[in-house]
């Protein structure tokens, strides 16, 4: 598998945008073996909402917020030309050229059940668990902000993104930025390639699997 892209439910607030992101993913399964790995957007978010009012024990929260992940999926997919849905990873290795897959993570899971049950853990982190399974060479994570940065670009405007950083350096900073807690865990045990860039600019992902310079975070291994 040449690269997981993310698409991360952020992007959902904004439809022009995610229907452009959408149709050259599409185009860009044509030329690259990739596979789409979906975010929990506002589905992942109601889990939240209910965890904070109700206390909902982890392992329950956990398996909730995987759902979320299978609805965007869904989602995703009918709003994706050229694309389908899978549970199975077999399958996507073996999918027809020019097709793009979208995996939907539930059973896989449950089945597996490898990661932690805390919010620490999100789509990202799941990605990253997919893309290690694959043997992928890349991890892309599709989101609504141009990378990673050192504060929160949206509190601080003057804050700048971070064209390079250790997965090593990012597992010290012990936060949650664009990305969560657990990712560069994963990334150092998996040796994954990650980059982190911004969904409303398609083009940028296309740099990204052409192994050319574009504007995002590139964490490294």
């Amino acid at each position: 598998m040449e690269a997981v892209l993310k698409v991360g439910g952020s992007l959902a607030e904004d439809p022009a945008s995610l229907a452009m992101l959408c149709q050259e993913l599409s185009v860009l399964a044509k030329a690259h073996k990739i596979v789409i790995v979906p975010g929990g957007g506002e589905f992942a978010d109601t889990v939240r909402k209910l965890d904070k009012t109700y206390n909902i024990s982890d392992v329950v929260a956990h398996k909730m917020a995987i759902l979320a992940m299978d609805q965007y999926g869904l989602f995703l997919s009918d709003v994706t030309p050229s694309s389908y849905v899978s549970y199975v990873l077999k399958e996507i290795n073996n999918s027809v050229n020019g097709m793009l897959p979208i995996f939907l993570p539930s059973k896989l899971m449950f089945s597996k059940d490898p990661l932690e049950h805390s919010w620490d853990v999100t789509s990202d982190t799941i990605a990253a668990y997919i893309a290690g399974v694959l043997h992928a060479k890349k991890l892309v994570l599709v989101t609504d902000v141009d990378g990673i940065f050192s504060e929160d670009p949206k509190k601080n405007l003057d804050t700048t993104c971070i064209e390079e950083l250790p997965a090593e350096e990012l597992l010290g900073w012990n936060k949650r930025t664009s990305v969560d807690k657990t990712l560069p865990k994963i990334l150092l045990q998996t040796k994954l390639d990650c980059y982190v860039v911004n969904g409303r600019y398609p083009e940028r992902i296309k740099q990204i699997l052409e192994n050319k310079k574009t504007k995002c975070t590139h964490v490294t291994v």
